[in-house]
């Protein structure tokens, strides 16, 4: 089932996410259904929060990255088919060299800004099974588990933008909380009464 993703300027966006336990009511159902939503409107990975659920869940599936020829073969082959689900996921280190990259989100349609991120993550999290895993990422991949990650610390991409970025996109953003924007993808708007 696809659930609707919350737009930005939603609260639950800005929450700090709770850790959960397998006891969690609908885990797999829930799981199950983020992935629906994210294939549902394109994505590359979903939060819990975009779905109105400030806990410590995210997913990634990084494999429509994996076409794009402006990235080496060893990363088009680290992108294809990495699909992972992430759960009270801490980050150990964010190393590196700070790079730009154009990113979008699904709670903020049709915004996309070029944000610096450190090159390399090394992440402690469980699986969909409960297994404690930590692991290291780099490039495109860290980027994407960086982005998701934020999500669940109550940071959006937006909050990286320079301040006049941030300006300049303040009319954009009030839209998209009141609903004024076309998406194909059912969202929830916190300042309409009924989202689509």
């Amino acid at each position: 089932m696809t659930l609707p993703i919350v737009a930005y300027g939603d609260p639950v966006l800005r929450k700090v996410g709770k850790e959960i336990d397998a006891e969690y009511p609908n885990l797999k159902e829930l799981i199950s259904n983020m992935w629906e939503t994210m294939y549902k409107a394109s994505g590359v990975g979903l939060a819990a929060p975009q779905v109105g659920l400030p806990i410590r869940l995210f997913l990634v599936d990084t494999t429509p990255f994996a076409d794009d020829e402006d990235l080496s073969l060893e990363e088009q082959k680290a992108l294809d088919g990495f699909k992972k689900v992430f759960i009270n996921a801490q980050f150990e280190e964010e190393i590196g060299q700070e790079w730009a990259f154009n990113e979008g989100c699904l709670s903020i349609p049709d915004i996309r800004e070029d944000v610096k991120r450190k090159d390399t993550i090394t992440i402690t999290y469980l699986d969909e099974n409960f297994k404690k895993k930590t692991e290291t990422y780099n490039g495109l991949l860290a980027r994407v588990i960086q982005h998701e990650y934020d999500h669940i610390e109550g940071v959006l991409f937006t909050d990286k933008l320079s301040p006049l970025k941030k300006r300049l996109l303040k009319g954009r953003l009030a839209n998209i909380s009141k609903g004024k924007i076309d998406v194909d993808y059912r969202m929830r708007f916190p300042e309409m009464k009924k989202g689509r």
